[in-house]
């Protein structure tokens, strides 16, 4: 499980929920399924007008990427796979290669090696490999989109759903009981549109481009890989490209590890 998301929306219910205990105000004003009407409808309405039907499949997957870590190799399992393959590569040959591509677990990595193995260029090599990640980039932005779209729209449609509050409350204007309610139920909708606006989908969005960059960084670690077996490197100094292209923290670990090993 994705414990930061979960954590950060259980937080931003609990914000909202103590903010109305020090206000004392009464839980049952959330009732209120005109302001859940307008919001969510009214945001799902400007999505399906946004975004064509092929992109609206994948909302649920966007959903898991969310609140799911997918089971990936860490940097240094990375780092020391393509490092055995390099050895290999460097004692018997790329051709030796060929029998290890169908137990690569990482379809990018998989399609890096078999280039090899095929005895493609390096120009040619990184502009296949560059090509697939520019693809995925594109593809990532238009999902994160979704969410982003969602952000800017439900604060817009909570300011809608107050409007409405307040033409209910000008009809009662004879009924100041009547008329409180209705004021009460439209700035209802507005805290629902900011609330799912600010805390869900702009957060959403942002979460999915964050894992995205990390997605290429580990696509750009292989890319290093490949070519630096291809161009005949030893495995130290691959592994050294590789461990230089990572963060400063995360190379630390790698190199603690490595002394420990």
């Amino acid at each position: 499980m994705e414990l930061t998301t979960i954590l950060g929306v259980i937080v931003g219910f609990v914000a909202v929920i103590g903010a109305m205990i020090f206000k004392h105000i009464d839980f049952s004003v959330l009732i209120n399924p005109a302001a859940f009407f307008v919001i969510i409808v009214g945001t799902i309405a400007t999505i399906l007008n946004s975004f064509p039907g092929k992109n609206m499949k994948v909302i649920g997957s966007l959903f898991k990427i969310l609140f799911t870590k997918p089971k990936e190799p860490t940097e240094a399992e990375m780092i020391d796979l393509i490092y055995n393959l390099a050895k290999q590569a460097r004692s018997e040959g790329l051709l030796s290669l060929e029998a290890k591509v169908e137990e690569l677990k990482d379809p990018f990595l998989k399609k890096g090696v078999r280039l090899l193995v095929d005895g493609t260029g390096a120009d040619l090599i990184e502009e296949i490999l560059e090509t697939e990640i520019a693809a995925m980039e594109k593809r990532h932005e238009i999902n994160a989109s979704i969410f982003s779209s969602a952000g800017a729209y439900a604060p817009t449609l909570g300011v809608l759903g107050a409007v409405f509050g307040l033409i209910a409350a000008m009809s009662h204007i004879n009924d100041t009981d009547q008329m409180a309610e209705a004021i009460s139920a439209a700035f209802i909708a507005t805290i629902l549109g900011i609330f799912t606006g600010y805390v869900l989908w702009n957060p959403f969005a942002k979460k999915l481009r964050v894992k995205s960059q990390q997605e290429v960084m580990a696509k750009e670690m292989i890319i290093i890989g490949v070519l630096s077996m291809q161009n005949g490197d030893s495995p130290f100094i691959l592994k050294e490209k590789l461990i230089a292209s990572l963060p400063k923290s995360v190379q630390k670990k790698i190199v603690e590890q490595d002394k420990k090993d």
